[in-house]
């Protein structure tokens, strides 16, 4: 445990010079604010949304926060990145002007806009940075509670690491689990229900979280008493307040200007958290917002004269120059002096990042004028280019876009000419390179990626019998996994003590413990924030998903958060968490969906497979605990009990990510689909054959990735016609492969038939057996689709059946 280390020989020096430093942020944080919405007015930035009001708050909460420790929280806390050293005022303004260079804007490189903060958790391989030597923030993200579930594994990871033993690299990521999760959020957005799941969730599972409600009254405009009952969230949390024997929170209140007041909170609230890995929330309200929410309008449309004059006497900057004034601090003429020194600095700064974002720019502009220069003087469209070189000359502030515009207008006035190859060149070579900065990093781009992982087979004994269920398999390559890698665990609805619902974890629990098998509550959103949360803190979890259908429930973490970090930190943080579920071929609305085409779209980033058995799971789950990618894992859900072989090499064999199974070679059709369909396809090509119908059937495997090596076309090469098996919605995911098939891979090169889809009806399957046969593609309707296409191939050959 830690003991509070207490600095007995701090004199009035001292601690003078600690206030004056703190000031000192306080008001270059203010001035970058102030600066910060003039530059979008003026048109230099896009649109700013900034920390003024909060500043005093954030500098208590910062002398609270130690190495080690995580921040995950909102686009208003650019004091307390100032105050831990890890946010520049250069920096500040390279993040308002998009700043595409990672040196210059280390948060996004101009990914994200600015107020959106990160530190950089890897190396440039893509390893780990020792975190318990730096001070460390996770990536943030503008939808409004995103970041509250990501909060509850970062802090969840802490009670991990002080509980379990025999974690490789640990001392990288945690000092026994003394690092705390800092939570940051508006008042408004407690309105969300991601932060009542995450509150309530913290609260069972007692981690180390410190929670900050930056509260200013309003929601954009909307005022506190149309947003949160009794307008206060402290009142209405009351029932979490830790007591005697129970779980829960400690709630703490603090006035948001008083400067001292702060400083003890979270000092208490730290003590709290770090010793006892105890939550706490701490309610921060009397602030103010002195420019209103954004840079797209003003405050003073929505608040009175009374609100108005109380935010400019109750400024929390304001409260603080008072407050030093009265204990003589500083004199008034002190603090004046430092404000002037503020603004002067915040204004070289914005300079600074100014000059260093537009002059490689400009440089790339004057490049170009000179190449197109000389493309006119031999051009019969001379004049017209010359047009176009003095449009371009004209802007002082260019963007990439309008160089390349330019460049590729005039592209178009040569394309007959001899001038057009050098221009060509041009073009290609700086959209190549530009593009980049824009596009790298949605997969891993290191040596852990998915295809440094080789394929290795199953063995199995001489007299192997398929009598095995599917689910044994899983259980057995789990338990192979949870002894192989300590660092691993697994949590969800019924995961633990019965070992989860179709007994793919039965007896884990018991063999590993409550804290690495972990049943959890109906939470599907904090399920897979507690996974990205201690990814990030260099675990390897893997958050179970009951069905496919829940995963609604939290497809907008996956998609915000999860699938973006990689490519918002442009490669400098990972969250390499495994998502574990179920679908397809169940009965009823709610457990027979399969939204494909939904989750293919919205979560590009992290991987989708989709293995036809558990064998093929089970080597899944091996290959991606050797890279350093976030995956979805969708098991079959009616292939728990179905046979197969038992596997002798369990935690060894992998199976290869992005590369399709030829399951039957055939001459007549190429059919393509995965996971359960493919029983059904397999037993209509039986029935095809019968009438004369080879068919070759393809198991895709992945939908991300997809077929990297290209094997479905040389299979439509052979056999000329293809048919995708899907059951998703018509359009869903069958419009994906086929748009892979047909325009990445060049297929229609090789077709002699329209390709065509069979997917499920647009409605969901009604209840029972019948309801799924109706709903969702049969054998029946396979072989008739398959010899409807053959019958327009040769109709004497194939007569029609209706």
């Amino acid at each position: 445990m830690i003991k509070e280390k207490i600095n007995t020989t701090l004199t009035f020096e001292d601690f003078k010079t600690e206030v004056l430093s703190d000031y000192k942020i306080a008001t270059i944080s203010r001035e970058c604010s102030l600066l910060g919405r003039k530059e979008v007015l003026t048109g230099k930035a896009k649109f700013g949304i900034f920390g003024d009001g909060k500043e005093v708050p954030q500098l208590a909460m910062a002398k609270a926060f130690k190495n080690g420790d995580f921040r995950s929280g909102y686009y208003r806390d650019q004091t307390f990145m100032m105050a831990i050293g890890e946010l520049t005022m250069q920096e500040f303004f390279a993040g308002l002007y998009g700043h595409t260079d990672i040196v210059q804007e280390p948060m996004s490189a101009g990914r994200q806009m600015g107020g959106h903060f990160a530190t950089h958790s890897l190396n440039e391989d893509g390893s780990w940075k020792d975190l318990t030597k730096q001070k460390n923030s996770s990536a943030d993200i503008s939808p409004t509670a995103a970041q509250m579930p990501r909060l509850l594994g970062l802090a969840q990871a802490s009670k991990i690491y002080r509980q379990v033993s025999g974690i490789a690299n640990a001392a990288n990521f945690s000092v026994d689990g003394n690092e705390i999760a800092w939570g940051t959020i508006g008042n408004a957005s407690t309105s969300e229900g991601l932060f009542f799941e995450t509150i309530n969730a913290a609260g069972v599972l007692q981690v180390p979280i410190v929670m900050s409600v930056w509260d200013d009254e309003y929601g954009i405009s909307v005022h506190a008493r149309h947003q949160t009952t009794k307008e206060s969230i402290s009142e209405i949390l009351k029932g979490y307040q830790r007591e005697s024997n129970t779980n829960g929170f400690e709630i703490l209140k603090v006035k948001g200007w008083d400067y001292a007041d702060l400083v003890a909170t979270y000092e208490k609230a730290a003590t709290i958290a770090r010793e006892k890995h105890i939550p706490v929330l701490i309610h921060v309200n009397e602030l103010t917002q002195p420019q209103g929410h954004s840079s797209s309008g003003s405050h003073e449309r929505y608040k009175d004269s009374n609100r108005l004059a109380w935010e400019k006497d109750f400024d929390c900057l304001r409260q603080m120059k008072l407050w030093m004034i009265a204990i003589n601090i500083a004199s008034p003429e002190e603090i004046e002096a430092i404000d002037l020194q503020a603004k002067k600095d915040v204004f070289e700064a914005k300079k600074a990042a100014w000059n260093a974002f537009i002059e490689p720019i400009v440089e790339e502009q004057k490049e170009l004028v000179s190449l197109l220069q000389k493309t006119a003087e031999t051009s019969k469209n001379k004049e017209r280019i010359l047009k176009l070189i003095t449009d371009l000359n004209s802007i002082k502030s260019p963007l990439k876009k309008e160089i390349l515009v330019t460049a590729r207008k005039v592209l178009r006035l040569v394309m007959n000419e001899t001038g057009k190859e050098e221009l060509s060149l041009w073009i290609t070579s700086y959209t190549n390179k530009t593009q980049q900065t824009f596009s790298s990093n949605l997969f891993s781009e290191t040596d852990l990626n998915v295809f440094s992982v080789e394929k290795v087979l199953p063995e199995y004994s001489e007299n192997a019998k398929e009598d095995t269920d599917g689910r044994m398999i899983l259980r057995d390559n789990f338990d192979a996994i949870f002894t192989k890698y300590p660092e691993t665990l697994i949590f969800g609805e019924d995961a633990g003590n019965i070992g989860d619902v179709n007994q793919g974890l039965e007896g884990m629990q018991e063999k590993y413990g409550e804290l690495r098998v972990a049943d959890v509550g109906i939470r599907e959103a904090t399920i897979i924030g507690q996974g990205i949360g201690m990814a990030l803190r260099g675990l390897r979890p893997i958050a179970e998903i009951q069905y496919l259908d829940y995963l609604l429930y939290a497809i907008q973490i996956m998609s915000d958060d999860l699938a973006t970090l990689r490519y918002r930190t442009v490669g400098k943080q990972k969250a390499p968490l495994i998502i574990r579920t179920r679908g397809h071929r169940l009965e009823g609305i709610w457990h027979s969906g399969s939204p494909m085409g939904m989750i293919i779209n919205a979560i590009r980033g992290i991987h989708v497979l989709v293995p036809r058995n558990m064998t093929q799971a089970a080597g899944f789950y091996n290959s991606l605990l050797e890279c350093d990618e976030p995956a979805l894992v969708i098991e079959c859900l009616n292939g728990y009990r179905l046979k197969e072989k038992m596997p002798l090499n369990y935690g060894e064999f992998k199976t290869p990510i992005g590369v399709i199974e030829t399951l039957k070679e055939g001459t007549d059709i190429t059919l393509v689909s995965y996971g359960s369909t493919l029983r059904l396809v397999q037993q209509a090509a039986k029935e095809l054959l019968e009438v004369g119908i080879d068919c070759e059937i393809i198991d895709l495997q992945s939908l991300l990735p997809f077929d990297v090596n290209q094997d479905v076309v040389k299979s439509i090469a052979k056999t000329n016609r293809l048919l995708v098996i899907d059951e998703d919605v018509p359009g869903g995911a069958s419009a994906y492969i086929l748009q892979q098939i047909i325009e990445q891979q060049d297929a229609y090169n090789y077709l002699d038939s329209k390709p065509q889809t069979l997917a499920a009806k647009a409605h969901r399957p009604a209840y029972g057996t019948d309801g799924d046969y109706f709903s969702k593609p049969s054998t029946e309707d396979i072989f008739e689709k398959v010899y409807g296409m053959m019958n327009e191939v040769n109709p004497v050959k194939y007569p029609s059946l209706y």
